[in-house]
């Protein structure tokens, strides 16, 4: 792979000590372990998880490696990453030569739902893991389940089932929605839909938009023609700082309509500024200051890389830990082993809350938080941007197993 697209040079990290169960390399193939980081490191998607991903990964093994010292499975982790440009073909290309060239033992991360399975169709043929943290479709768990992909962090269930009800039940009834179109947008312009109708609303239009974009005018237009209470937007990342700008200079506030943000990030905020999203309602996974635990690691962070965590990022490092812990009990990183591991795994770590991973379609639920972005002046430090509203439990923020469709 070209320097632009494959990090300069993996990143090796050897264990405290020579003497464990996996040193004298049978159990671990390759005698080492390989993570990829698979994600967009230069577009719409690079701040809220890109290059810094990799960091949080990097971080979880170094804190593996002190907790297990000579007793690691393996006394040798290497780290490699790829560019995939938001692009699917580009996305199964890179998968291929991360299992194939690299000898990765299992992709993580992969924003962009379209990217994220195409490389889910890999670890099904390449019978190697991939733990997807970044892309939200639910056809990861659906009707695209496999037995070599878990889906970690988020899905456009759970945003839906948040941001998408709470703010029918609290008065936008008439919507209109505006979704990037691929198989993210899509599959959230579905789910948003759902629970909007569910919770007593109307969805009056929907308009799909190119991806990626940086004009929404003529949608933001159109959508308001309608006289709707609430805009949905779908966008995130760039795209989703670009709308926010032009709904706001359109003045489309004044004139009573409420904007209401499927998907939206830290970084996403501190990147418009917390005035231009001021009172917005939104679905997160995890917020860094949201108790003591998730403050302390997100310090570590900030020593590291000179910014806050995305939930991305922390989810990352989650799923690294909890894979590498996996490996450690199975004393192998065979991934048919492997998924045994995992599969039914009740977990509480510093981003899971009452987390489980469920054998039957592989979706990880966890407890998820309804939030609200503070007003300026109620910002203390920079990057508190979010009010927890409340804590939806695990149990009710995710697809109720029985209607996955998945069958593995």
């Amino acid at each position: 792979m070209s320097a632009a697209v494959l990090s300069a040079g993996a990143l090796l990290l050897s264990a405290c000590g020579q003497g464990g169960p996996g040193s004298d390399g049978g159990a671990i193939s390759d005698d080492k372990l390989v993570l990829a980081v698979l994600n967009d490191q230069s577009g719409v998607y690079k701040d809220l998880s890109g290059p810094n991903s990799v960091k949080a990964v990097e971080m979880a093994i170094a804190d593996f490696e002190e907790k297990h010292g000579d007793d690691a499975v393996t006394s040798e982790i290497e780290v490699v990453s790829a560019d995939h440009q938001n692009e699917p073909d580009v996305a199964n290309t890179k998968a291929q030569e991360l299992y194939d060239r690299e000898l990765a033992d299992v992709i993580l991360d992969v924003p962009t739902s379209s990217a994220a399975l195409a490389v889910a169709n890999q670890a099904k043929t390449k019978q190697k893991l991939f733990i997807n943290v970044g892309a939200a479709t639910t056809e990861l768990t659906g009707e695209q389940c496999n037995k070599y992909t878990f889906h970690w962090a988020y899905d456009t269930y759970m945003l839906a089932n948040g941001t998408g009800a709470a703010v029918t039940k609290e008065g936008g009834k008439n919507w209109q929605i505006i979704y990037p179109d691929y198989a993210f947008g899509q599959d959230m312009e579905n789910s948003f839909t759902a629970a909007v109708e569910a919770a007593g609303g109307t969805v009056g239009g929907t308009i799909p938009t190119p991806f990626p974009n940086d004009n929404f005018a003529t949608f933001l237009t159109k959508a308001a023609a309608k006289n709707p209470d609430v805009i949905g937007t779908m966008q995130a990342g760039g795209d989703l700082v670009n709308l926010v700008k032009q709904f706001n200079e359109a003045g489309l506030a004044d004139k009573g309509i409420e904007l209401a943000v499927g998907l939206m990030f830290i970084t996403d905020i501190h990147s418009l500024g917390v005035e231009q999203f001021a009172g917005t309602s939104f679905t997160d996974a995890w917020y860094w200051n949201m108790d003591e635990e998730s403050r302390a690691w997100a310090d570590r962070f900030l020593e590291e890389t000179g910014t806050r965590p995305s939930f991305a990022h922390a989810a990352n490092y989650s799923a690294a830990t909890q894979y590498l812990e996996a490996v450690q009990r199975a004393g192998t990183d065979d991934a048919d082993a492997v998924v045994g591991e995992l599969e039914g795994l009740e977990v509480d770590d510093v981003f899971l809350r009452n987390g489980e991973i469920r054998a039957e379609d592989h979706r990880v639920i966890h407890d998820a938080y309804l939030a609200r972005v503070k007003s300026p002046e109620d910002v203390t430090e920079d990057w508190d941007y979010e009010e927890i509203v409340t804590t939806i439990p695990a149990e009710e923020a995710f697809r109720p197993v029985e209607e996955s469709g998945c069958s593995m």
